[in-house]
């Protein structure tokens, strides 16, 4: 079961989700926040397995929501209707899993919200875009010495694979599969895959 917390600041957008997920059985809606700091509150005492996050909150917005639960262990999607590219790399440089709009299909993020919590990054096209014409990587900037097998994890890790994934697609052990993510995100210096991914994006690695 899949425990999620919604935080948005509009009742009936929160009504409305609450409804459709709970159609689902695998989806349980663990409870509701109507601004920033009740967000902050619900995680840490609910710990949902994710988040749906809106950027635009009162009190405290989306990011410092993001920059508080911050090794917390909620997997959060972004769903927001905010369209500025400029609010994507803040959110997912902030340990968003996932970003996506509110005029996504309903059934597209119900399969969102299974993925993110099996550990993949997901970004709706337009945000992925957004990722993609970021700034690329500083000139000169010395390239971080991977294996091959660890680039071809870290590629892996970009697309969205989980480690079950990974390790069906280069037929070893999952066990081996989360020692090279573990020394991947080691040597990256990140803490997480969404932050493993963004650097895989800035090399052109996928």
């Amino acid at each position: 079961m899949i425990r999620v917390l919604i935080a948005d600041d509009h009742p009936v957008v929160r009504q409305g989700l609450r409804t459709f997920l709970e159609v689902h059985d695998d989806i349980t809606v663990v409870g509701e926040a109507a601004d920033g700091l009740e967000t902050i509150e619900l995680a840490r005492s609910l710990t949902p397995d994710v988040l749906l996050l809106d950027l635009k909150m009162p009190v405290r917005d989306g990011l410092d929501v993001l920059a508080e639960l911050h090794g917390l262990g909620v997997r959060v999607i972004v769903l927001t209707s905010v369209t500025g590219r400029g609010e994507v790399l803040p959110a997912m440089r902030a340990g968003a899993a996932g970003f996506l709009y509110k005029d996504v299909d309903p059934e597209a993020l119900v399969q969102a919200i299974r993925a993110v919590h099996e550990g993949q990054v997901l970004l709706a096209p337009e945000a992925a875009e957004a990722v993609l014409g970021g700034p690329a990587a500083p000139p000169g900037e010395p390239e971080i010495a991977l294996t091959a097998r660890e680039r071809e994890v870290l590629r892996l890790i970009a697309a969205g694979r989980s480690n079950r994934e990974i390790a069906r697609e280069l037929s070893v052990a999952e066990k081996t599969v989360k020692t090279h993510v573990s020394n991947v995100l080691m040597k990256l210096g990140v803490q997480d895959r969404t932050q493993a991914a963004l650097y895989a994006v800035r090399r052109g690695l996928v």
